[in-house]
């Protein structure tokens, strides 16, 4: 798949981005990480920290954290 979104259950800023994707109809693989940072070693793999939720979209080429960037990236892109 070429959009992933890695995600903590429970996370609300998580579930915004995700509810966004689902509502536009954007099909993406869920990548449900850790609770504790210390151990969310595949997310700063690919986003250089370990915060979330970072979506990695392959056809636009971008790895991005921060649910309000997140968003503001899927409404150009898929809205």
């Amino acid at each position: 798949m070429s959009r992933t979104l890695y995600q903590l259950d429970g996370c609300p800023y998580c579930e915004k981005v995700a509810d966004r994707l689902d509502e536009l109809g954007v099909d993406y693989e869920t990548i449900w990480v850790e609770a504790l940072h210390s151990e969310r070693n595949e997310v700063k793999e690919v986003s250089g920290q370990r915060a979330v939720p970072v979506l990695v979209d392959e056809d636009h080429g971008v790895t991005m954290a921060e649910s309000d960037r997140i968003l503001e990236f899927v409404e150009r892109s898929y809205a």
